[in-house]
């Protein structure tokens, strides 16, 4: 809503002749102009037909403006909807109780027509910024990531999730970095992120770190998600498969093929924000993304494009052919881990 002439407002006014009235003032500023009778009118118009800001008044049948409120406040596409109320009700107590619930600006009756003015042009504006900053947010954060934000606010710190984690990244891409001009690493990048995220979103995980050719995934946090380690495998299935089909497409136009490795394990991790005040990224820590990581890069002795852990293989249906590896001794790890590959179409680096 970078205009806002263009902006819709809908005005909930029970009185006809003042519903008509405020209804005109507000059309004559430049601004399109719903209005209904009611809260639970205004409830149903919302949600079919969501507008830019709400103009109440408090006193209504069936549904008052108190009760509006209430559930704007529920609905989490509604709740940050600016709310300007236009009342005959006299006393701070009022107006106090509707700016608590969460209104923008309250209007005594008759509505003076230069402040209506004001009014709605700033809440717009406000609405305008909080738009611009919502966007900027889930452009460089998940929209897991941003809603967890917006309901749970933002502060350093984590808690215990049980979840899955996968690392993936480019086998060779030193090489192919150097026998390629930038821009065509760049646009390979782009192409290749761009199958990753569909692949990872579409069975529930969320990319939460990307650096240079590699990328960790994580499935089961912020939100938790069933069945996150056949999730997680799903999706390393569904990448393996999507870049052997775009390899054919830049072979045919003679250029190199790609190939990926991939790592997942599952368990126990704390998830959150890690940082400072001033940047901070979400992500999670712990053994399964040591392993998980391991397991990435194993991928290139054992020659398979999809290593998974004995936590992620105990949680599989049928649905998967799975080869056992044996143990195998990963850098920093005490113990042997088991180590499993997942047999898919292109799924050996040989």
């Amino acid at each position: 809503m970078n205009d806002h002439r263009a902006a819709k407002v809908l005005l909930v006014e029970d009185n006809r002749v003042n519903r008509l009235l405020l209804a005109r003032q507000v059309a004559q500023l430049g601004y399109v102009v719903d209005a209904v009778e009611n809260g639970v009118q205004a409830l149903e118009q919302l949600r079919s037909s969501p507008c830019d800001l709400l103009l109440m008044d408090i006193e209504m049948p069936e549904m008052d403006g108190y009760q509006l409120f209430e559930q704007l406040r529920l609905d989490p596409n509604l709740r940050d909807l600016p709310v300007i109320v236009t009342s005959g009700l006299e006393g701070v107590a009022n107006v106090v109780r509707c700016i608590e619930l969460g209104a923008e600006d309250y209007l005594n009756k008759p509505v003076n027509p230069v402040l209506l003015k004001a009014r709605l042009s700033a809440s717009l504006e406000k609405k305008r910024l909080r738009d611009e900053l919502r966007e900027l947010v889930r452009r460089f954060a998940t929209s897991e990531v941003a809603e967890d934000m917006e309901s749970s606010g933002f502060a350093l710190g984590g808690h215990h999730v049980n979840g899955t984690v996968l690392f993936c990244d480019i086998r060779g891409f030193t090489s192919l970095v150097e026998s390629q001009p930038p821009e065509e690493t760049i646009e390979l990048l782009n192409t290749y992120y761009t199958l990753m995220f569909d692949a990872i979103n579409g069975r529930g995980g969320v990319v939460n770190q990307m650096i240079g050719d590699g990328l960790m995934a994580i499935f089961g946090a912020p939100m938790p998600l069933l069945a996150h380690q056949s999730c997680a495998v799903r999706a390393a299935v569904d990448m393996i498969e999507m870049v052997s089909q775009f390899s054919l497409e830049q072979q045919a136009a003679g250029k190199p093929a790609i190939r990926i490795g991939i790592g997942i394990a599952s368990g126990e991790m704390v998830a959150g924000y890690t940082g400072t005040q001033a940047r901070a990224t979400y992500t999670c820590i712990g053994d399964t993304v040591n392993v998980a990581a391991r397991m990435e890069a194993h991928t290139k002795q054992a020659k398979r494009a999809i290593l998974i852990d004995a936590a992620t293989r105990a949680e599989l249906g049928e649905e998967f052919t799975i080869e056992p590896l044996g143990p195998v001794q990963f850098k920093g790890k005490s113990a042997a881990v088991d180590v499993f590959a997942v047999v898919c179409k292109a799924g050996r680096l040989d």
